[in-house]
C-alpha cells in the first residue's frame, strides 16, 4: 500500500496542471534581452555554467540572456521569484538539483509547488556527487571506510554544504543503508569543507563533481566511490556507491527551466536550442571538464526527474529525521 501510495503521488504530480492556460507565444519573441535568475552567488559551479549556457543560448535565440543571481535562503529567492514571474519569455530559470533536496526536507512552508509551478524545459548537465578522502588515507575504497566505521562506531565523521543538502541527504542515505554510524558536520559552502578535510577535522568529504573534479586531477583527493548509476562511474576504476548499495541511485543536475504557463511552442523553441548547444563539441567538453556529463532532455522527462529526486530524497529526510535548521 505504501508502494501504491507513493506512485500515486508522483503521478499526481506528473499530471497536475497549471490553474492558468499558456498564453499563445508572441511571434517576435525575443525582442528584447531574457534574465535567467540564479539562486547563488557568483563565482560557484552553477554560476559558470550558467553563464555559459545563457551566453550560447543568447547568441542561438538573437538576444542576450542575462544571468541574474539571487543568493539566500537555500536558492528559493530566486526560485519564487521564477515561480511568480510573467510567463512571457523574458524571465528564465537556471535550477539546480538542490531544488528537490529543498523540497525533501521543506515538506511545508514553501511559498511554491516545487513541481508544478515550473516549466520545466531542458537539463544540461549531470554530476554525480564525490565521497573523497586525503591522497595519504588509510581508506582506498567505499568498502574500506565502512567497514572501519562499523569496527568502531561513532569515530568517523563526513562533511558537506549543509543540513538538507543533497550531500547531506546522500551520506545518510548511504551509511543508513550500509548501517554505520558516522557523524554528519555541516558547512555554509565554498571551500571550507576541503579546508577542514586538509585539516583533518572531518574523515570523507561528500561534495559535488564539479568541486571535486579539479581536486582530483590535481591529486589533492582521493575518490573512494561516486553516486553515478550502478557500472557507471566517470572515473575509471572507481567504484559507485550503487555497486555496493543500489537503492542509492543519485546524480545531481543543472537545467533550463521557467514560471508555470510559458507557451508550448517557446518551451520547444528554447529546448531545441538547447539541445543545439549540447551538441557541441566545445561546451559539451567545458561540462566534461567540470566534473559532469552533457544530458540534454525532453520537457516531460525533466518534469518526472525532478518529481522522483524530491521523492526519493524525501524518504531519506523521513527516516533519518532530516528537518531544516
Amino acid at each position: 500500500m505504501r508502494t501504491l501510495a507513493i506512485f500515486s503521488c508522483i503521478f499526481s504530480l506528473l499530471m497536475a496542471q497549471p490553474s492558468m492556460a499558456a498564453k499563445p507565444m508572441d511571434p517576435s519573441w525575443p525582442n528584447k534581452p531574457i534574465k535567467m535568475l540564479l539562486g547563488y552567488a557568483p563565482g560557484g559551479g552553477s554560476d559558470i555554467i550558467a553563464r555559459l549556457v545563457a551566453k550560447s543560448l543568447g547568441e542561438r535565440l538573437g538576444q542576450n540572456v542575462i544571468v541574474e543571481n539571487h543568493p539566500g535562503a537555500g536558492g528559493t529567492i530566486a526560485t519564487d521569484l521564477a515561480s511568480k514571474a510573467n510567463p512571457d519569455g523574458y524571465t528564465l530559470y537556471f535550477a539546480p538539483s538542490a531544488h528537490a533536496s529543498t523540497a525533501a526536507i521543506r515538506t511545508k512552508g514553501l511559498p511554491y509547488d516545487p513541481v508544478n509551478d515550473f516549466s520545466w524545459i531542458c537539463m544540461v548537465t549531470t554530476y554525480p556527487i564525490a565521497f573523497t578522502v586525503l591522497p595519504d588515507s588509510k581508506f582506498n575504497t567505499l568498502t574500506d571506510f565502512i567497514q572501519a566505521a562499523r569496527n568502531e562506531p561513532g569515530k568517523y565523521s563526513y562533511s558537506s554544504v549543509g543540513v538538507g543538502s543533497a550531500m547531506h541527504l546522500v551520506g545518510e542515505w548511504t551509511f543508513s543503508e550500509a548501517k554505520v554510524n558516522v557523524i554528519h558536520v555541516p558547512f555554509k559552502g565554498g571551500t571550507q569543507p576541503f579546508q577542514e578535510l586538509l585539516g583533518g577535522r572531518v574523515d570523507v568529504m561528500i561534495d559535488t563533481m564539479t568541486l571535486t573534479a579539479s581536486l582530483y586531477r590535481d591529486k589533492r583527493v582521493k575518490i573512494l566511490a561516486t553516486t553515478a548509476p550502478k557500472g557507471s562511474s566517470p572515473i575509471p576504476n572507481i567504484a559507485t556507491v550503487a555497486d555496493f548499495f543500489p537503492e542509492v541511485n543519485y546524480e545531481s543536475w543543472l537545467g533550463v527551466s521557467g514560471p508555470p504557463n510559458l507557451p508550448t511552442e517557446m518551451i520547444e523553441r528554447i529546448n531545441k536550442e538547447v539541445r543545439a548547444i549540447l551538441s557541441e563539441p566545445e561546451f559539451r567538453q567545458r561540462l566534461i571538464d567540470f566534473g559532469g556529463k552533457p544530458n540534454a532532455s525532453s520537457p516531460a522527462e525533466f518534469k518526472a526527474r525532478v518529481a522522483k529526486d524530491i521523492d526519493s530524497l524525501s524518504k531519506v529526510a523521513v527516516r533519518q529525521n532530516i528537518r531544516p535548521e
